[in-house]
């Protein structure tokens, strides 16, 4: 489009205290000529033709509209009419820092434009000012000198080439208002003019790491850690101790890695990049992910409420197993989105994921396909302003680009928070009305409370699941608890990851339905959640016959707990003692009551002439000698030990299908009384010893007794020193 040149170019004073002036003038980036030889590579060379349309387009759509009586440049009321599509991945980041670039700086802009005189341009439509914003903006971002030539395919764009020739030959007029500009606003650079806010943002932004996840469908962490040590990266312990080619574990999440930013073009150029095996996105959606995976049984399904760029989908599928539970992704309208969805999810193997064409909040809460889904994930569009570097956010998760006006300013206009707070407050209600659902997790990137703790206190006082259904609550953070600040929030049941330089802000709120007391746990569910913490492993869980299972039911009465617990020690206690006395049990019984009956009376009278201690040990005691038993005096409470003991041994008919697994009993030392030779006062030894039956040669056993000349075996702790005689069946 032929523009028309005025007489501005013509000489007088003014022009040439300005030209006098523009050497001296220091520009945003300025280099000096020591570090020019240097930095010669990243010098700003300009852009490629369909870079500028694109970014005018954007920035078109996203300008600041000011009031009638303040309007200084008009920029039309229509879409760019030059807007092409974007070539490549590259082409399309350039074209919105570009447009965002000159968004921040759009009351600059204007005013050098107004200020130089240069406009309004009467040649030009009005749509077609924003081409001349964002060309000036990257004119005195490269110091007001010529663009060099671009390797550009595709033929140069009239429109682009006529906006250059005509700012470039006013560069003097256009340096001299702008050098005005930072005068006025005593700023030493064009940066400066920026609110607070902003200028944090972008030191933030230029600093942040880059996160990448694992796809454990194609590839273990093991195995990504082989081969970032081949490609010369080095794994650190933390993000401090960054510098060159390194990487550390995430303290959240197990299969999330960092990265510097630094290495970002190196990272891409990887094959666990290339073929879907490592995937950059933002911290915070790998933390909901996880949120939610915490919630999930073994084959529950899932629904997300916003399809994003689809990397949140294909991240929870991972997660999940690909055979029972699947992910329903809402929101999903034209025929090229799915496409690419699926391209995708095929290229990362994942095969559960289902893609619904209509919004969340047009869902049925009594869908049939959605009965099973237990868990909603809920990322509702935010203000964002908890994000560092919008364009990274915006291209990843496929964000409306309206954001970059709020975020240029550093702040969000109190009724567009509002209206942003009751969209996220309807779909939150929405997700809560779905009988089935026993959790909905809720997350944004917003630092204002009317997004955060505001919407989800709201919601649970709305009392919108019905009178039927059990209410929702917030539940406690899922999540490892790594700092203090995210210790502070977890009081209040919120997950909260603060606006860093390591990290965007993130909140996270679960809410959980209450149980219902009339409700069990499935036995399917509790060995699932058991396996999947590893408590399962060598044991067969083969499901019980029906005979078994018909055997349980006959059975009225069932034993306490402790009861049980006795019967099953005293019966493996009892089959011990018969194996070991088996051999020799024929023509027992009457000698070893003699003989016992003797030691046990000498017991007695021992002890009652000597002096009692505080706790008198007694005699070890073998329910296996019933016989001898009878002879012998005893307390009554003692018959009632015998006589559970005896209950104990009676055969049943069911404990003949008791398979009992062996165990090892370890039984504590015996201590007794004994005389102390200087004379009648009692003492408990100091010492243990350990004591167990020794057979004759007419193969009965001998009695309890201290004394070792009547063949008891008796040894101390074992020491160095000390040899003791073993049994073959020892006690420990």
């Amino acid at each position: 489009m032929p523009l028309l040149r005025n007489s501005l170019l013509s000489s007088n004073d003014s022009i040439a205290s300005d030209v006098a002036s523009l050497h001296e003038m220091t520009f945003s980036n300025e280099i000096t000529p020591a570090e020019k030889s240097s930095t010669s590579l990243t010098e700003k060379t300009g852009y490629q033709d369909s870079v500028y349309l694109n970014a005018a387009s954007i920035f078109q759509s996203i300008h600041k509209e000011k009031p009638q009586d303040k309007l200084l440049i008009k920029y039309g009321n229509g879409p760019f009419p030059l807007a092409t599509d974007f070539k490549d991945e590259r082409c399309q980041r350039l074209s919105y820092e570009l447009a965002f670039s000159a968004l921040k700086y759009q009351d600059v802009l204007e005013n050098i434009l107004i200020d130089s005189g240069i406009y309004p341009i009467e040649s030009m439509p009005d749509e077609l000012t924003s081409l001349v914003v964002v060309m000036l903006y990257d004119l005195q971002d490269r110091k007001f000198e010529a663009r060099q030539n671009i390797d550009d395919d595709n033929e140069p764009i009239a429109e682009v080439q006529e906006v250059e020739r005509y700012l470039y030959s006013f560069k003097t007029k256009l340096a001299a208002a702008l050098a005005r500009c930072r005068i006025k606003h005593d700023a030493l650079s064009i940066d400066c003019i920026l609110p607070e806010t902003i200028r944090k943002q972008e030191q933030r932004a230029s600093a942040l790491p880059l996160f990448a996840w694992v796809n454990t469908l194609k590839i273990s962490l093991e195995e990504v850690h082989s081969a970032l040590q081949k490609e010369g990266f080095t794994r650190v312990e933390t993000v401090s101790k960054f510098d060159g080619c390194m990487y550390c574990l995430d303290t959240h999440c197990e299969d999330l890695l960092i990265f510097p930013s630094a290495v970002k073009e190196q990272l891409l150029a990887l094959e666990l990049f290339a073929q879907y095996k490592l995937l950059l996105q933002d911290k915070s959606r790998s933390l909901v992910v996880h949120s939610v995976k915490s919630l999930l049984n073994m084959d529950d399904d899932i629904l997300i409420a916003h399809v994003g760029s689809g990397l949140t989908a294909a991240h929870m599928s991972v997660l999940t197993n690909q055979e029972t539970s699947r992910v329903f992704v809402c929101g999903v309208k034209s025929g090229t989105k799915e496409a690419e969805l699926k391209n995708l999810f095929t290229q990362m193997e994942c095969k559960n994921i289902e893609l619904l064409h209509e919004d969340f909040t047009s869902i049925e809460p009594m869908a049939h396909k959605l009965q099973k889904v237990k868990v909603i994930l809920l990322l509702p569009r935010c203000s964002g302003l908890g994000v560092s570097n919008p364009i990274e956010f915006i291209l990843n998760e496929h964000e409306d680009a309206e954001l970059l006006r709020d975020l240029s300013q550093g702040s969000v206009a109190e009724d567009k928070l509002n209206v942003l707070a009751q969209q996220q407050l309807n779909e939150l209600t929405h997700a809560m009305q779905f009988s089935k659902v026993q959790a909905v997790v809720y997350c944004t990137c917003s630092i204002y409370p009317e997004e955060n703790e505001a919407v989800v206190n709201k919601a649970l006082v709305s009392g919108v699941e019905g009178g039927k259904a059990q209410p929702y609550r917030l539940c406690p953070p899922v999540l490892p608890l790594c700092c203090k600040s995210e210790i502070n929030t977890s009081a209040e049941n919120f997950f909260k990851l603060e606006l860093s330089d390591v990290s965007n802000c993130c909140f996270i709120a679960v809410l959980a339905r209450e149980k219902d007391p009339s409700e069990t746990v499935s036995v399917k569910d509790v060995l699932a959640r058991a396996a999947a913490k590893g408590l399962l492993e060598g044991i067969d869980l083969a499901k019980p016959s029906k005979r078994e299972e018909k055997k349980k039911k006959k059975q009225k009465v069932t034993p306490t707990k402790a009861a049980t617990k006795e019967a099953a020690i005293q019966s493996k206690i009892q089959e011990f003692l018969d194996r070991e006395m088996k051999p020799n049990k024929v023509d027992s019984d009457s000698s070893v009551s003699n003989i016992t009956a003797g030691a046990s009376q000498k017991t007695i009278n021992q002890t009652n002439d000597s002096t009692q201690p505080k706790k008198t040990a007694k005699p070890l005691l073998n329910s296996s000698l019933p016989a001898m038993l009878k002879n012998t005096p005893m307390s009554s409470s003692a018959q009632r030990v015998f006589e559970r003991q005896r209950t104990a041994r009676k055969p049943k008919s069911e404990d003949k299908l008791m398979v009992l697994k062996p165990v090892e009993i370890v039984l504590p030392p015996v201590m007794m009384p004994y005389f102390n030779p200087q004379g009648n006062r009692s003492q408990i030894s100091s010492n243990h010893y350990y004591y167990h039956w020794v057979g004759t040669k007419s193969g009965i056993y001998g009695p309890l007794s201290p004394s070792s000349s009547k063949k008891l075996i008796k040894s101390k702790e074992p020491s160095p020193s000390s040899s003791t005689v073993k049994h073959t069946r020892p006690w420990v």
